[in-house]
Formats: C-alpha cells, structure tokens, sequence
C-alpha cells in the first residue's frame, strides 16, 4: 500500500480490516493534491525503491522507516467480551481515567457502572451480547451492551437507548458508506434524525434552537453515537479520522422533527417510519443558513433555498448524493399555503434555474476531476457552462424542523452516501433488568 505520511495510521487500518497486518505501507512526503505534476517526480522516484523493496522482502523482514509494516494484531470480527475496570466513580476523575485509555471526547461523562449498564440493555429488550454489525475503521463488533456502556458515557438515561442502537444500526448499512465519512478529510459527520412518537416520548427537541444545546435527548442521542464509532469503531482525530478541519457535529449531532408544525406529510411518514418512532441518518455536514425574511409567497423562498443549495465548495456537485432540506415552519406554511407538498417543493428546487452552478472561472484540474467523477453531469458541457446541483426531485429530502423565525436550513453531504432509515423498539420504561 502506499499512502503519504500523515495517512499511515489510517492506511495500517485498512490494511488490517482486510486481514492482512503484515502488508507493508510505503509513505510518500504530503500533499499530493494541487502539486504539479513536475512536483511530484522527485517524491515519486524515491518511492519507487521502497515499493520495490516492500514487494520482494518477506513480510517479517520489511525495513522501518519510509517503509512501515503493520502491527500484527489481531483484530475481532464479532462482539468482545465485555471486561469489568476498576475505575473511579467521581466524574473527574473518571474523565481522567477515560482520557488515559483513550474513550473520551474532552467532555465530562458518567461513569458507565456495571448497574447503569444493565439498566440501559434492559432498556432495549435485546440480549447484551447481540452483535449489531462491524463498525469502522477498526471493524470491531459492536455489541449492545458496548453500545449502551458509551450511551451511558455520554449522559444518556436508559431510555434513550433504543434510539442509540437504532441510529448505530442505521449508519452500518453498506449504502450509508460509514467508512468513507468517518476517515475522510471533509467536514462531515452522521446527522441523527429523529421522527415520530418518541420525540415527543422521550422529550428531544423539534423546535427552537433544533441543531443547538440545551436538550439532553438530543445532545445524549447523537454524542453516544460518536462515542461508539471512537471507542468501537476507533475513528480518532488525526489518525483514522482525517478530518482537516472537523466539526462541531463530531460532540453530538442529533435533531427531530417537528410534526406538529408540518403543513403537509410529515417526514416519518415520508421515510415509512414505524409506530414507535424511527431515526433517519444522514451523512452532513454543518447546517447551511436559508435566510428570507422578505418574501411573502412560495416563489421567493423557493428562489432563496436554490441559490443556498448553489455552490462550487461542497461535495454534492460533482459527489451528487443527497442534500437535507430542513424547512423552518414559517418558511414551510408560505410554501404549503402556495400549493407545495414535499413532492412538489422537490421538484421545484430541483428545477429551479437558481439551483445551477456555473463552471466559468472553475480550474482545469477541478473540471477535469467533476468530469471523471460524474461524467453523467459534466460529460459535453464547456468550461463556462452550467449545470444541476441535484440529480433529480429524490436528491433532496425535506422535513420542516425549529421554531419561529424566517429561516430554514440546507445540509449538504458527503456525496457519496444515503440516508438510512431505521425503525426504533419501543423503550422499555423505567429500564429495569428482567428478573
């Protein structure tokens, strides 16, 4: 394999998600994007002895250096055995405790006693051994119990737990693509949805200040979900997460809908969400401001909404994939008062000549990779022409979400990855073990 040097530790993870630890990693001096080609030939030309080298010597024999190996560890395909610390009761000094093994996130957290364990797998009905998928990087087992320890960690009370294992099981299905967003360089992270009964159930909040602090479930929901894809799947800063910049969505990134405001159907019945309630999540990145005060009919916040989607710097124009509207309910009742359901507001955005980009001024090396990567898209099209931000109407999911206020937000994603629905288990009150 060969990686540049800032990218080993996440090479050597992948390298050992496919078996295979002793598989020499040849680095190469960073960066290598946006370096002219004439650049590169001096970097290029010292790799070639090292990759000759990595290739002809024996697995055990392979130099340090410029030439790693990978450790050789083995690494488990199914759920741990749970292991009982010795570890302080008192908050601060369990903080200590979690940093030196490296399960914190800089934040206080409880500590997940053997009692508030149990109470948090009693919670959800299931068994605590129960394998919910393998969770990358590190391809570990992700346990309910382990899975309800950092909800616990993370100040959840054993009710919200349920919600955890379901946005967990959600972000493991293949088409969520988990290993691209939690080891690439872009700014994203899974944005947790939450929609139908239990909102309102388990109290998370659908109204004001939706995407910010103040409201335990939230906060508790998406902060255990980070936790577990640190702590199980070993997505850490600087290592196998190689985020340039990050964001704040990486402490907990957790919103519900608010279905009393909905105008028209709301989004759990548009993701066909169960009676209990359902979590949706969505590989976004940080919420994108959609502000219009002025306008006074559907026409102008329409306008207003494609000129925010409408940009070269996210991934979505040449990654495409899906985009989250998040209507503000002002915003949602010009528009339904207008004649927009969600199918025809889908339409409209993607149809609107607002929701095009222009190429003109783009550079050759960007147009030249918008092409490879979509040529659907950008196939024919000149230097100074334009094109569609969203594949079609499907490309753009709309809920309505917040409280008073002429805003509404966009959240773009990754690019490549899908928003997966997964149905919650009614909680079980009170989380008291059976027996």
């Amino acid at each position: 394999m060969v990686a540049t040097e800032p990218f080993l530790p996440l090479a050597r993870a992948v390298a050992r998600q496919q078996g295979l630890e002793s598989l020499a990693v040849v680095t190469v001096a960073h960066p290598i994007g946006g370096v002219r080609p004439e650049q590169l030939d001096d970097r290029l030309a010292a790799a070639v002895d090292a990759v000759a080298a990595a290739l002809l010597t024996p697995p055990d024999e392979v130099a340090t250096g410029p030439t790693t190996t990978v450790p050789t560890t083995t690494v488990p395909t199914t759920g741990p055995t749970a292991t009982v610390h010795e570890a302080p009761g008192d908050v601060l000094a369990f903080l200590s405790f979690a940093e030196q093994r490296r399960w914190a996130d800089g934040l206080p957290m409880v500590p997940p006693t053997e009692e508030l364990v149990a109470r948090a797998v009693a919670a959800t009905g299931r068994d605590a051994g129960e394998v919910l998928g393998l969770v990358p990087p590190s391809n570990r087992g992700a346990t309910v119990a382990a899975v309800a320890a950092n909800a616990v960690m993370a100040g959840c009370p054993p009710e919200l737990t349920p919600v955890v294992v379901a946005a967990v099981q959600a972000v493991l299905e293949p088409r969520f693509n988990l290993q691209a967003l939690t080891t690439t360089t872009h700014p994203v992270t899974p944005l947790v949805v939450v929609h139908g009964p239990v909102v309102a159930e388990l109290g998370f909040n659908a109204g004001a200040n939706v995407f910010g602090q103040g409201n335990r479930a939230n906060a508790g929901v998406g902060r255990a979900l980070r936790l577990v894809l640190q702590n199980i799947g070993e997505a850490r800063p600087g290592e196998t997460d190689r985020a340039t910049h990050g964001t704040p969505g990486k402490y907990a990134y957790c919103i519900a809908e608010n279905a009393a405001a909905s105008p028209f159907a709301t989004f759990h019945e548009a993701r066909g969400g169960g009676p209990a309630g359902a979590v949706t999540v969505h590989g976004g990145e940080g919420p994108h401001n959609v502000n219009d005060h002025g306008s006074t009919d559907a026409a102008g916040i329409l306008t207003a909404i494609a000129g925010t989607l409408a940009n070269l710097g996210h991934n979505n124009l040449y990654l495409r994939g899906q985009v989250l509207l998040v209507l503000g309910p002002e915003h949602a009742e010009v528009l339904a008062r207008d004649g927009y359901d969600r199918r025809r507001i889908q339409e409209a955005v993607h149809a609107h000549p607002r929701a095009r980009v222009s190429l003109a001024g783009v550079s050759a090396g960007n147009l030249d990779r918008y092409r490879r990567t979509a040529p659907h898209v950008f196939a024919g099209v000149p230097g100074d022409g334009v094109v569609p931000v969203l594949d079609g109407p499907d490309s753009l999911l709309v809920m309505v979400a917040g409280g008073p206020g002429k805003h509404s937000v966009l959240v773009p994603t990754f690019g490549t990855t899908e928003a997966v629905t997964v149905d919650v288990t009614a909680p079980r009150p009170g989380g008291a073990p059976d027996g």
